[in-house]
């Protein structure tokens, strides 16, 4: 009977241990894609199109590092308590290497012009609130509280970047063009996020994560009204990047991302410990 009571006692740690690594991997999803794409706004600094645009970047791209900032303390506490390492959200964000990041492909994408940024924002932000929203009812309190105040910073992210899609789209005919190119480069790259692993799966049936196959419709519905009211045709269903569990929220990147972490991680990695 004793070695009955152990062998139950190893499984459910075993158990435990097991939705301790999904629920940081998990993490590791919802504040990677925010860090990486503050750094690609990071990139607009000072080369704004007008002062305006210039300032409310930056500002979009502190709220993404805000939020990055809380998914991964709380992500480097999970880890501290199934693997007994102690990362901080400094060290997670620049120690690790590209393969170790799990933000969509989409984020990673290079800036182009104001119509490619614009784009690659408004396909996310329509997202993330979504996602957001959903996590806002997580079975975990510490999700739930996160997803809350993300929620309202992205509500303004989706309205802002939605009026910079309309008034592109519906402009001059070579902003119309631009905006057009933009949808069509970028569209690949949305089917990622409507994908869910085995990792996702096991979190939504624990009542945690967010069931990203339930948000496709209506970031359709939202996504194709204003691509609409933009004059923008909505691109074919064609090839799907990470639509087969291989893309970047399992480590899977384009070469994109290695050239961002050079430069967002050079400091401390040149300098370890720094402070300042």
């Amino acid at each position: 009977m004793g070695a009955g009571i152990d062998t139950a006692v190893d499984t459910a740690t075993d158990a435990e241990m097991d939705n301790e690594r999904r629920l940081f991997d998990y993490l590791l999803r919802l504040g990677d894609s925010p860090l990486v794409l503050a750094q690609r706004l990071g990139e607009w600094v000072g080369k704004g199109p007008i002062i305006e645009e210039d300032l409310a970047l930056t500002n979009v791209g502190l709220d993404l590092i805000g939020q990055a900032r809380l998914w991964l303390s709380f992500a480097g506490e999970v880890e501290a308590r199934y693997a007994g390492k102690r990362r901080d959200e400094d060290q997670l964000a620049f120690l690790r290497d590209s393969g170790e990041f799990r933000n969509l492909l989409l984020v990673e994408q290079p800036n182009g012009n104001y119509g490619d940024t614009t784009a690659r924002q408004f396909l996310f932000d329509a997202w993330h609130l979504l996602v957001l929203r959903a996590l806002a009812d997580s079975a975990d309190p510490r999700v739930a509280e996160i997803a809350v105040k993300g929620a309202k910073e992205v509500a303004y992210h989706v309205e802002r970047s939605g009026d910079w899609i309309i008034r592109l789209g519906d402009g001059t005919d070579e902003s119309h063009a631009k905006m057009q190119a933009a949808i069509d480069g970028l569209w690949m790259y949305t089917g990622e996020m409507f994908r869910a692993d085995a990792t996702e799966l096991a979190l939504v049936d624990a009542g945690v994560a967010a069931d990203v196959r339930a948000l496709e419709a209506p970031w359709r519905q939202t996504v194709e009204a204003l691509l609409a009211e933009a004059t923008i045709a909505v691109p074919a269903s064609g090839f799907m990047q990470g639509g087969r569990g291989r893309g970047g929220k399992q480590g899977v990147h384009t070469e994109h991302l290695g050239h961002l972490l050079a430069e967002m991680q050079f400091l401390p990695r040149a300098y370890p410990g720094a402070r300042w």
